[in-house]
């Protein structure tokens, strides 16, 4: 069992990889489908936190690390062994529950752009290219999901 908890704890984890909500980013299935295209103009820029749901691995591999770690911690004997294992699996859930929560977010920005409809459309997406008020953009939207480029 030492050795297969490790690789259980690893494939875990991996687990907790979300893709990145990019608007340079495609996923495999988004490719080759047309999208409609409209053109506008930045009207606002706000920053937000983009937020996956958690999982709950970290809290159930930082309970069982800790459950682990308590135990070898504990005296000898069977009861301060149990109890410092509660104690260490108490705590290593807490721990790694806060360090998926803080792994799941993600800063991103919530574009509002004035089509050249006179429309407004405000989108969300991550941070990772920079808009400013006044840029002309695209708008890409396959029916389901809107993205914002240059």
């Amino acid at each position: 069992m030492k050795a297969t908890f490790p690789l259980l704890l690893l494939a875990a984890l991996a687990g907790c990889a979300t893709p990145p909500q990019s608007g340079s980013v495609y996923r495999s299935y988004q490719t080759q489908n047309e999208q409609v295209v409209r053109t506008g103009t930045v009207e606002s820029v706000r920053n937000v936190v983009i937020a996956n749901p958690e999982s709950g691995v970290g809290t159930m591999g930082g309970a069982a690390l800790g459950g682990l770690a308590g135990s070898q911690a504990g005296s000898g004997n069977g009861n301060g062994s149990a109890a410092m294992g509660i104690v260490g699996a108490i705590a290593g859930g807490l721990i790694g529950q806060r360090v998926e929560n803080r792994a799941n977010m993600r800063p991103g920005f919530e574009i509002t752009v004035k089509l050249d409809s006179g429309e407004l459309r405000a989108i969300t997406q991550e941070a990772d290219e920079l808009f400013r008020p006044g840029e002309r953009v695209r708008l890409l939207s396959n029916g389901y999901n809107t993205r914002v480029t240059h």
